[in-house]
């Protein structure tokens, strides 16, 4: 008896220790908007968007007008052969066409004689006519640049949908630990409750010594199972902790008081979620990040397509100056090809294209690959949402289930429980009443933690979890 007392004042001490922690309470949507905020990978990915804005700066430098000077002298034994002077600006604009202005100054003694001795300016465009004429490396690295952006945006919305499932899960986790250990605490605390009464009873000659061992035996298991219990919550606490970091990007550890919020199993956020099957289909057919990677590729592919044609077409550029005596381009007597004028063709063309037909059915064959990669990943997606709302659809029938069988355990319980006092049951009897008890709440919480994540798994199949 000595023992029992002591096993006693050890469970009311930790009980009431525990009890004085002041405690906190953490609901999933809470927990969620912090890892959205601050865990490093969604940061990470905020880096990944900004490079991509800087490879989007990079390819715009194309475009940049560019100035450049030409200045150059040869002198041979006393003689100046020639003196050049020659600063200029190059404006690249669209469709491969480049606007060229300058002026010029020479003088020597040994000049070309196809060059314009002394100042004089020019005002010329320089204009492809077959290749490169639609579209060249400069426009397409631009317009590639901007779809990798996208793109970029679009690989966080998927890495965030991954990581808000894994915390969702992780979550969940943590509530069925909580939830479990409040159950097996409750019982020790009834347990407790009948050891007392029982030893009172066998004091009074009520019940036989066997009983208060059997009682005692009962409260030794749940204490054991409460031990287990709290052991399985600190783990999972410390698992979801994983999940959470501050603002100057240190990790956080899970405070030991903290704990879902109370009413749980009445979780609010989910009747915003849409949980109808078609629904859910056609959303991710039209939205879902990993199959809109795959649509913005076809949009890369694309240009690159059209840029690896045009290795498919002969080479004709044309290039024209406009030219005028003295250092003001546009103090001239001459019109278009009619006066003070330059211009050339330029054609270069391979015979047999092979480069430019080889590189043209690489991209084709890529555009096939990702064809073929988008259908396999669409129907991945829509199997896995199929999956899910099979598994909600038998969950909320379960959890259904097993809330009514808990119900009639529990008035069997308390029916036994009152037979017991009428010296009509045993102990044994009332034990195994109240372990039944025990194992179908624990299957509830399982059951009731499996539905909320089958939920938000469903949410994640469809690229819903942002």
């Amino acid at each position: 008896m000595k023992k029992s007392f002591l096993l006693l004042l050890v469970i009311l001490s930790s009980n009431y220790l525990f009890a004085q922690k002041d405690s906190t309470t953490l609901n999933i949507e809470e927990f969620l908007e912090i890892v959205r905020q601050y865990h490093p990978a969604v940061k990470l990915s905020n880096i990944d968007i900004k490079r991509s804005e800087a490879d989007i700066l990079i390819a715009r430098g194309a475009f940049n007008p560019i100035i450049s000077n030409i200045t150059s002298n040869k002198t041979f034994l006393n003689t100046e052969y020639y003196n050049y002077f020659n600063p200029n600006i190059t404006i690249p604009l669209w469709y491969g066409v480049d606007i060229m202005a300058g002026v010029e100054n020479l003088s020597g003694n040994r000049i070309d004689p196809t060059e314009t001795f002394g100042k004089s300016s020019y005002l010329g465009i320089s204009i492809p006519l077959i290749k490169n004429l639609v579209i060249q490396k400069r426009s397409a690295y631009l317009m590639q640049a901007k779809l990798y952006k996208e793109m970029t945006y679009t690989e966080q919305i998927a890495l965030i949908n991954n990581i808000m499932m894994e915390a969702a899960s992780q979550y969940w986790q943590w509530v069925n630990a909580y939830q479990n250990y409040q159950i097996v605490d409750k019982n020790l605390s009834i347990s407790l409750q009948r050891f007392e009464m029982i030893k009172k009873m066998w004091k009074n000659g009520e019940r036989p010594s066997i009983d208060t061992i059997e009682a005692m035996t009962q409260l030794q298991i749940f204490e054991s199972q409460k031990n287990e219990s709290w052991l399985i919550y600190q783990s999972e606490s410390i698992a979801m902790s994983a999940f959470l970091w501050k603002a100057n990007n240190t990790p956080y550890q899970l405070p030991a008081n903290t704990m879902p919020q109370q009413g749980w199993e009445n979780e609010s956020n989910i009747e915003a979620f849409q949980l109808n099957l078609t629904d859910l289909k056609e959303y991710a057919r039209q939205f879902h990040p990993e199959l809109k990677i795959y649509s913005q590729k076809f949009e890369v592919l694309g240009i690159d397509k059209k840029l690896k044609f045009q290795e498919l077409l002969p080479e004709l550029d044309f290039k024209y100056n406009h030219l005028s005596k003295g250092y003001n381009a546009f103090n001239t007597d001459g019109i278009f090809f009619q006066n003070n004028f330059q211009y050339g063709f330029k054609l270069e063309m391979p015979l047999l294209f092979s480069q430019g037909r080889g590189e043209y059915k690489k991209v084709k064959l890529k555009i096939e690959e990702n064809k073929i990669n988008q259908s396999q990943k669409l129907q991945n997606i829509e199997l896995k949402i199929q999956n899910y709302h099979n598994e909600f659809v038998i969950l909320k029938n379960q959890v259904k289930l097993h809330s009514a069988m808990l119900s009639n355990f529990k008035t069997m319980l308390k029916a036994e429980e009152s037979l017991f006092r009428n010296g009509e049951s045993s102990l044994f009897l009332i034990n195994s009443r109240e372990n039944k008890v025990l194992e179908i709440e624990r299957k509830l919480i399982e059951l009731k933690t499996k539905y909320y994540k089958t939920i938000y798994a469903l949410q994640w199949s469809t690229g819903l979890l942002k």
